[in-house]
C-alpha cells in the first residue's frame, strides 16, 4: 500500500529552542517541517547609537526600577533583563502568558500577576482597577502592541515603555515563500503579525510575493490571535485556523488537522 505524502508545514519561530521544539512537534504530528525563521533578536543597548557601543551585557537596556508595576511580555525579554542584572525591587511583576511567567521563575524572579487571557487586552483588564495613579513600566520588543500601553494609560497609569530588543528578519529567510509560490507548501503557521510581514518581505525580495500569497490561499494557514489574523487577511492571505488557546502547540495541532484530517491518525 502506497504511503501518503507527508504534509509540508512551515514554522517561522526564532532559530533557537523554539524552532527546535516546533520541528519536533510537527514531526510527531506526521508532518514534514519547513523551519524558516522569520524573527531574530537584536538586544537593545544603552549606547547603541554611540561609536563605543559593543553589545556587552553591561550596555544592555533593562526595565526601569522606579515603577510600581513592571510588565514583561515575552520569554526573550525576561532572559535579556536577567542577563543584564535587572532587579525589580518592590514592583509588582506582571507576565503575559505562562511561558513568560516560567522564564521569570527560572531567572529567580517572583510573578505577581498573570492575566486569565494571555494578551495585551487581557492584562489591561487584569490591572484596570489597580493602576490608577501608579507608574507602570512596560518592557518588551520594538514591535509591541499599543493596546497594552494605551489601555493602561486609559486606566489612569503613568506608563513608560522600555525597548529591550528589536525583532528583525534573519538574512536568508524565505524558503517557505518559494515553496508556497510553487504550490509545494501545505500549511503555514504564523505566530505574530511580524512573522506575516517578514514572510511577505522575504517573498518580495525573491520576486514571488503574489505567487506566494496565491500558494498560501491554496494551503492551510494558521495564525495565533486576532491581530495576526487581521494582518494576514489585510495582505490578502486567507486564514483557516485561529486556535482558542494562543500557543504554538495548539496552532500546529489544529492546522495540521485542518490540512489533512486523517493523515496522522
Amino acid at each position: 500500500m502506497r504511503e501518503e505524502p507527508r504534509l509540508r508545514v512551515a514554522a517561522f519561530r526564532p532559530d533557537d529552542e523554539r524552532l527546535d521544539d516546533a520541528v519536533e512537534l510537527l514531526e510527531s504530528l506526521g508532518a514534514d517541517p519547513v523551519p524558516d525563521p522569520m524573527l531574530a533578536v537584536e538586544p537593545a543597548t544603552a549606547a547603541e547609537d554611540s561609536d563605543t557601543a559593543d553589545g556587552d551585557d553591561d550596555d544592555r537596556v533593562t526595565p526601569r526600577t522606579d515603577a510600581d508595576f513592571v510588565v514583561l511580555t515575552s520569554k526573550t525579554g525576561v532572559e535579556l533583563a536577567a542577563e543584564a542584572g535587572w532587579d525589580p525591587g518592590k514592583a509588582t511583576v506582571c507576565a503575559i502568558g505562562e511561558s513568560t511567567a516560567e522564564a521569570l521563575h527560572e531567572a529567580g524572579y517572583g510573578v505577581d500577576v498573570i492575566p486569565a487571557e494571555y494578551s495585551s487586552s487581557g492584562l489591561v483588564d487584569a490591572l484596570a482597577d489597580a493602576v490608577d495613579g501608579t507608574k507602570v513600566e512596560v518592557a518588551r520588543s520594538d514591535h509591541g502592541s499599543a493596546v497594552l500601553t494605551d489601555g493602561l494609560e486609559a486606566a489612569g497609569a503613568y506608563v513608560h515603555e522600555t525597548v529591550l530588543y528589536r525583532l528583525v528578519r534573519p538574512e536568508g529567510s524565505g524558503e517557505s515563500a518559494d515553496l508556497a509560490a510553487d504550490g509545494d507548501l501545505d500549511a503555514a503557521l504564523f505566530t505574530s503579525s511580524l512573522t506575516v510581514e517578514h514572510f511577505l518581505d522575504a517573498a518580495a525580495e525573491r520576486g514571488v510575493r503574489e505567487a506566494a500569497i496565491d500558494g498560501l490561499n491554496e494551503a492551510t494557514v494558521g495564525a495565533i490571535g486576532e491581530p495576526t489574523q487581521e494582518t494576514a487577511e489585510a495582505a490578502g492571505i486567507d486564514v483557516d485556523v485561529v486556535p482558542d488557546q494562543a500557543d504554538f502547540e495548539a496552532l500546529a495541532c489544529e492546522a495540521v488537522e485542518a490540512a489533512a484530517p486523517t493523515h496522522h491518525e
